[in-house]
């Protein structure tokens, strides 16, 4: 095993380690000490052994002569350019890369797909045997292939190849998937069919998967035309009206942060109160306070559980510093869609110490942040976070959805922007 190699194994042991300490956040306050005391261990470990390892790794890493770097471009070229539909992901199927095909097949930008699941992208039947296959053969088992839906085509399946290709300065091997539409040997023809129409789309066109995408395309009109009737300069309106579009129709629940220091200009207005990770803070983060919760009409109606506090009012007064989620995708800006969330304490906790995602049953999210406008448009900082929970049994969010949500982020940004005239 190479030094990278190895280097790559004891970050990967450092990551989990600090995992299971987050987890450690729901113990009793008693027993937090030991906790405290690992995680002081593990922050002088990556003090001490893996930031000077690093520097070393970095230090001597060549940059290639101009004829690797000209061969690489090559094979970047070639890969996007190729006729077939292909994705490179690790042993998890998170997307490294993927082509122009693939992005036509799917239905999804590959900017949009690139670090996110490519399991997130089939049916739900589907996904387990694919993640067990793409592990497989991530460990060297060699190359195999199975049958595949996707949510935008669930009625045209695909034949998925999956081959191992080790990459030079990866520690793990990267798992090529090359879906090849019209292949998959399980799809009979409609009745009355033609025998010899070979090479032809022989399924119809998918009712279901028409009437989905007729009402996205109906939220993003609607949420156009509700952004437009606010009052120019109106953040509150904005907000009120994103989330009247969003709740209920797209997501069970809707949660909107908004930043209190970003003004349309980008600038913090005088006296602002400095929050947490607010101008000067960590990450740059500017102070964010809740502006918009919409959950299911019991709670609206303020019945909480077992007589307790109503969760919507617990949401309401919540810190949204003290959501982890929020705080992730604020500071990165970057989307995050979870199906079956892992991390329970990611939304934070009521004043009871239950976890909201618990408690609201959330089966899938959206964390999406208010981008700011690009450079040299007159703005910087995000204008805050929107988060959609589903519930119960509710279909999850799907990519193509996200998508679509990604896209209304941006019009609510824009909305918050508008000044008067």
């Amino acid at each position: 095993m190479t030094e990278t190699d190895a280097f790559g194994e004891d970050l990967a042991d450092f990551v989990r380690r600090v995992g299971e300490l987050r987890t450690a956040r729901a113990l009793p306050a008693e027993e937090q000490q030991g906790v405290l005391d690992a995680a002081l261990f593990e922050l002088q470990h990556a003090a001490e052994s893996l930031w000077p390892r690093y520097e070393r790794l970095a230090a001597r890493a060549p940059d290639g002569t101009p004829a690797d770097r000209q061969e690489r471009q090559l094979l970047r070229t070639l890969f996007q350019r190729m006729p077939l539909p292909v994705v490179l992901v690790d042993r998890d199927t998170v997307v490294r890369r993927m082509n122009f095909a693939a992005t036509g097949l799917t239905g999804v930008r590959a900017g949009y797909a690139t670090g996110r699941p490519l399991a997130g992208l089939l049916v739900s039947g589907d996904r387990a045997p694919f993640r067990s296959q793409a592990a497989a053969t991530a460990r060297g088992e060699g190359g195999r292939s199975l049958s595949l839906r996707l949510q935008q085509r669930p009625h045209e399946p695909v034949r998925a190849t999956l081959v191992s290709l080790p990459l030079p300065g990866e520690p793990q091997p990267t798992v090529v998937v090359v879906l090849q539409p019209g292949m998959a040997g399980t799809a009979s023809p409609p009745p009355g069919a033609r025998a010899g129409a070979v090479g032809r789309r022989l399924v119809p066109p998918d009712l279901a998967e028409t009437t989905q995408r007729a009402e996205t395309l109906d939220l993003v009109d609607a949420m156009a035309s509700a952004l437009l009737a606010c009052p120019a300069g109106d953040r509150a309106a904005v907000a009120e009206a994103a989330g009247r579009v969003l709740h209920g129709r797209f997501a069970d629940w809707v949660v909107l942060d908004t930043a209190d220091t970003a003004d349309a200009d980008g600038e913090a207005p005088a006296g602002a109160p400095a929050g947490p990770g607010g101008p000067g803070g960590p990450g740059g983060m500017p102070p964010l306070r809740r502006a918009v919760v919409l959950g299911p009409e019991e709670e609206d109606a303020g019945s909480g559980a077992n007589g307790g506090e109503p969760l919507s009012k617990a949401v309401r007064e919540q810190d949204p510093a003290c959501c982890p989620l929020v705080v992730e995708v604020v500071r990165g800006g970057s989307a995050s869609l979870q199906v079956r969330p892992e991390d329970i304490l990611a939304f934070g906790e009521d004043s009871s110490g239950a976890a909201v995602l618990a408690r609201a049953g959330v089966s899938s999210l959206l964390c999406l942040p208010l981008p700011p406008l690009p450079a040299g448009g007159g703005g910087s900082g995000a204008l805050g976070v929107l988060t959609l929970f589903r519930t119960g049994a509710r279909r999850a969010f799907s990519m193509a959805e996200a998508q679509a949500a990604d896209v209304m982020a941006h019009h609510v940004a824009l909305a918050m922007r508008r000044r008067p005239a």
